[in-house]
């Protein structure tokens, strides 16, 4: 599975990394952390490389916004994730779209979730979890304080080998 990210900038990285911390200490385990905290834009089983040259020429032409990451939110499913979303503003989903523009036709077997209409901007915080765990992570961070995250690199990520190719530096 590929997965196009946007990585948070230091100060933003070390704060979700705290609450990683925190959560792991009250016995909620912060799950995959083998990438560095980053909102997703766009998944697939492949992004392949005339995809990424779409992207990466789109990038080039955008401003990254900043985020608000303010909002606890959990997406009950199979794997039960603990996340920290962000406030959506029409700069955050222009860019979104404009991403999903050099992506369309371009990815294999596309992430539903992940697409315009469908997506919601978050941090993971935890995930395969159980409902208790769930639970104490709720009271443990709420109420949340809200995390200020400018973008950083933006990557296509290969989650199962973990290489990241990086489309644009901040």
């Amino acid at each position: 599975m590929h997965a196009l990210v946007a990585f948070l900038d230091d100060t933003a990285d070390q704060e979700i990394r705290e609450l990683w911390q925190a959560l792991q200490q009250a016995g909620v385990p912060s799950g995959r952390r083998r990438f560095p905290p980053h909102v997703t834009f766009g998944a697939g089983a492949s992004i392949p490389a005339r995809a990424r040259a779409a992207v990466r020429e789109e990038l080039a032409l955008l401003t990254l916004p900043g985020l608000w990451l303010s909002t606890l939110a959990a997406f009950p499913n199979a794997d039960n994730v603990l996340v920290l979303a962000a406030v959506v503003d029409t700069e955050l989903l222009a860019v979104h779209s404009a991403v999903h523009d050099a992506l369309a036709g371009r990815v294999r077997h596309p992430s539903g979730p992940h697409l315009p209409g469908s997506w919601v901007p978050h941090c993971r915080l935890a995930e395969r979890i159980t409902l208790a765990q769930l639970t104490t992570g709720f009271a443990l961070l709420h109420p949340v304080t809200p995390i200020r995250a400018a973008l950083g690199p933006v990557a296509v990520l290969d989650t199962v080998t973990g290489t990241a190719e990086v489309l644009r530096q901040r």
